[in-house]
């Protein structure tokens, strides 16, 4: 049954909420679970759903990037230097989606989904953990001061730590980019596994570092996609309300809650919409 403009309106700005939350407290911009939403929910293309989905990632990115700052969460000197390469890898996948069928675009999507589903039930960490003193800094980091510390509130501690491995940090960023062009997705889901994981930069900062990026990488994307006329002013400004106000949210939770419980939440969110996805690309919902 077709949705009348009230629920269509309540609809989206619920959307639009919970994926600012989940993008804000995650770093993964909120595009991940906005797209899904449009398409299966109110039946819109896949290419004006990651359209405006990259809108909201926009949004995500300025409500929690300026808290974050603020808390001296983000890296700003690591996120300037990552995002070179994400901006590039933004305007080459944002092409390639011109010439990809939708069926490729939800299985994609899908998978994409599923392998972040696995990475957060997988990861296990706290901040004490990722805190690394001894070991020598890459020149590369030297130069370029990418080591920094942080205040975690929920240790109540600060926390000083080295950035590792840089370039390899660099290529992923490329990869992310594309990504975020093809899918709108933000690109956060790869940016904050390898800043963690490959460059051992905290969680709770990788994740502000990546929310930091996020913006400026959609922004790549999205002009390409208006340029295009897949972008609905309407939708989109109903999204940002929406985004705005889960940001406002998001943003207090990942100071004041475990990382850990919060992925494993939305983890569980992640599998079910993956299994959609897949679903609907292959025919069989």
């Amino acid at each position: 049954m077709a949705l009348g403009l009230f629920e269509l309106v309540v609809f989206i700005l619920t959307a639009a909420f919970l994926a600012g939350l989940a993008g804000s407290v995650l770093g993964i911009g909120g595009g991940i679970f906005l797209v899904p939403y449009l398409t299966l929910g109110i039946g819109l293309g896949v290419r004006e759903a990651v359209a405006t989905s990259l809108i909201g990632v926009i949004a995500t990115s300025s409500g929690a990037a300026s808290v974050y700052v603020r808390d001296r969460l983000t890296n700003i000197r690591l996120g300037m230097f990552l995002e070179v390469a994400t901006t590039i890898g933004a305007i080459a996948g944002a092409f390639l989606t011109l010439f990809l069928s939708e069926f490729a675009l939800q299985i994609l999507f899908g998978v994409v989904v599923a392998y972040t589903a696995v990475f957060m039930l997988r990861t296990r960490e706290t901040a004490r953990e990722r805190a690394v003193i001894a070991r020598p800094e890459s020149p590369l980091a030297t130069s370029l001061r990418l080591s920094s510390y942080y205040f975690d509130p929920e240790d109540q501690a600060v926390y000083r730590y080295r950035v590792e491995r840089p370039m390899a940090g660099f290529s992923m960023s490329a990869l992310a980019g594309a990504i975020s062009g093809l899918l709108g997705l933000g690109g956060g889901f790869v940016k904050v596994p390898a800043m963690n994981v490959l460059m051992r930069v905290p969680m709770k900062v990788a994740v502000a570092t990546s929310n930091f990026m996020i913006g400026v990488t959609a922004a790549a994307s999205a002009f390409i996609y208006y340029s295009r006329g897949f972008v609905d002013p309407t939708l989109a400004g109903m999204v940002i309300v929406g985004v705005f106000l889960g940001t406002a949210v998001g943003t207090r939770v990942l100071e004041r809650v475990p990382a850990t419980a919060v992925r494993a939440a939305f983890a569980i969110v992640l599998v079910g919409l993956a299994v959609v996805m897949i679903g609907r690309g292959i025919g069989i919902l």
